[in-house]
C-alpha cells in the first residue's frame, strides 16, 4: 500500500514513522508513506496555503489552489489513489472503515489546519472525508496518523501473525464489543490476584469468562456500541442485570 498525505507540516510525520509497527511495516516494504508539503505547490513569495473567508468570520480558511496542484501531481505518478479529507464534520472513523480502507491499494489523506479547507475541496476532490472523534484538534495531522496506524496494522505481514488483530476491540471477532482484561506474570502482585479461571486450562470456561467481561465493560464505558451488537439469550439476561445492578 502506498499512503500521500498532503500537509503543511511534512516534519510532523518524521519521528512516529521511525517506530513501533509503522516503522516495521515500512522497512518490510509492505507499506510506504510519503508526506509532501501543501507549501510546494503555491506560487506566490510567501508559500500562502490559507486565505481570508468569504462572507466573513473568524479564522483563515485552506485554498483549494494549492491543493488540487499537489493531487494532480500526486495523481500523475501512479494510480489515482482513494482521496480523503480528515475533518471535524467527516464520517466517524471506526474499525469497519479502517478494514474497507485496508483493501485500498493507494491512499491520499489531505490535512486541514486552521479554520477548516475551501468546501469545493470535499465536493469535487475528495472521495471521503473523516473525522476521528467528537473533539477539535489543531490540524489534521494527529488524525492522518490515527487512520495510517489503524489501518496498516491490518495489512497481511505487519503484525506478523493475522490473529493478532482478531480479539481486539471492535473487530469482527468480539462483534463490536470492547476487549477483555488481561493478564500476565506474576500470578500475584501486591495482594492483587489473577482470575483463577485464566489458570484452569479449560479454553470453553476462559472463552465464555471473555465474553462476559467484554459485555460488562462495554455496558460500563461504551453502552452505544451494544444497539449495534447481537446478543444471545444468555448474554441478554446478563445486560438485564447489569442494568438492574447500576
Amino acid at each position: 500500500m502506498r499512503i500521500d498525505i498532503i500537509t503543511i507540516f511534512p516534519d510532523f510525520f518524521t519521528s512516529p514513522l521511525k517506530f513501533g509497527v509503522l516503522a516495521r511495516a515500512i522497512n518490510k516494504g509492505i507499506i510506504s508513506i510519503n508526506p509532501i508539503n501543501l507549501r510546494d505547490f503555491t506560487h506566490d513569495l510567501h508559500r500562502t496555503t490559507d486565505d481570508r473567508p468569504y462572507g466573513g468570520g473568524e479564522g483563515m480558511v485552506m485554498k483549494i489552489e494549492p491543493i488540487f496542484e499537489a493531487l494532480s501531481y500526486l495523481q500523475a505518478q501512479d494510480k489515482k489513489g482513494y482521496v480523503i479529507l480528515l475533518t471535524p464534520s467527516g464520517e466517524l472513523f471506526n474499525q469497519e472503515i479502517a478494514t474497507k480502507l485496508s483493501r485500498k491499494e493507494r491512499l491520499i489523506l489531505i490535512c486541514g489546519r486552521y479554520e477548516g479547507i475551501d468546501a469545493r475541496v470535499s465536493e469535487h476532490l475528495a472521495d471521503m472525508e473523516l473525522s476521528i472523534g467528537d473533539y477539535v484538534i489543531s490540524g489534521g495531522e494527529p488524525a492522518a496518523l490515527v487512520v495510517i496506524d489503524a489501518v496498516a496494522r491490518l495489512l497481511p505481514g505487519v503484525l506478523g501473525k493475522i490473529s493478532s488483530t482478531k480479539e481486539e476491540s471492535f473487530s469482527s471477532n468480539t462483534k463490536g464489543l470492547l476487549e477483555y482484561p488481561h493478564y500476565t506474570r506474576p500470578r500475584e502482585f501486591k495482594g492483587w490476584k489473577v482470575p483463577d479461571v485464566l489458570l484452569c486450562g479449560d479454553h470453553k470456561k476462559i472463552a465464555k469468562w471473555r465474553r462476559k467481561k467484554s459485555l460488562e465493560i462495554t455496558f460500563k464505558r461504551r453502552p452505544d456500541l451494544l444497539d449495534k451488537i447481537e446478543l444471545s439469550k444468555e448474554e441478554k439476561n446478563l445486560l438485564i442485570k447489569l442494568k438492574n445492578e447500576k
